[in-house]
């Protein structure tokens, strides 16, 4: 497996899988651990991750599935990351395509899909912002070339009746997150909110929503705290990282 200099491999325990990093270019973080954790794979979901990074998310739910699974990344040199950890795991049921997420549809038939994930840009472009100088980390964060907007008529799209769409936010935006859903005929059904600490305000925010589903019966599950008062990672959030002690021998 040939990696570029400011390459590394890492692994997620919990998972079992191996991905291709580079803090140059682009490194997974804990919110992408815990989309996927958040998100109910089965085990025939056939699945697309839109926004796909290095391929974090789709690798993380890959084994949870016998069907599909799609990752679409805009960024050639993170989708041919994403496409090396694949090959690195030897997955055979993932595929990597290097396209605006907007035209997924290319690739993927409408109507087809049972889980769409994704950890989109989380924020707008507002006069006068001032975005990272590294184009790569620019476009993960900031609405450059998509908006949630899209992301979420693109999932709606993909999705089969009933099929749902898993996503992490930042929870300031909120209110208009859960409006643009409704929007692309999704209902919103589960919001977990992420705080670092038990004594500070959430920093991020899972949602679920459904297909077609009914408008009410949002349900606010119990807060993921990260942090434990001596800075340690809470037991939730241990194992989406590490798995459990007896999974790990």
């Amino acid at each position: 497996m040939s990696l570029h200099p400011d390459e590394r491999i890492d692994q997620l325990q919990a998972a079992g899988v191996k991905i291709i990093q580079s803090k140059e270019v682009f490194a997974f973080s804990l919110d992408a651990v815990l989309l996927a954790d958040f998100a109910v794979v089965k085990k025939h979901s056939r699945v697309v991750d839109l926004a796909a990074g290095n391929g974090a998310v789709g690798l993380f739910v890959a084994s949870r599935t016998d069907n599909q699974v799609t990752m679409i990344e805009l960024q050639q040199r993170l989708a041919d990351m994403a496409k090396r950890s694949v090959d690195l795991n030897h997955f055979t049921n993932v595929d990597v395509h290097q396209l605006d997420l907007k035209d997924t549809t290319t690739v993927v038939p409408k109507d087809s899909v049972d889980v769409v994930t994704c950890n989109p840009p989380y924020f707008k472009l507002d006069p006068g912002h001032v975005t990272n100088p590294n184009d790569h980390l620019a476009l993960a964060r900031h609405e450059l070339t998509t908006t949630f907007q899209i992301v979420a008529q693109t999932a709606s799209d993909l999705l089969k009746y009933q099929g749902k769409a898993f996503f992490v936010h930042r929870p300031d935006r909120l209110a208009e997150l859960l409006q643009t859903l409704v929007e692309a005929k999704l209902a919103p059904k589960r919001i977990r909110f992420i705080h670092p600490k038990a004594d500070r305000e959430a920093n991020m925010v899972l949602i679920e929503a459904v297909k077609a589903g009914k408008p009410d019966g949002i349900r606010i599950m119990p807060p993921i705290v990260v942090y434990d008062t001596q800075g340690q990672y809470t037991p939730e959030v241990a194992r989406a990282l590490y798995g459990n002690e007896a999974d790990r021998g």
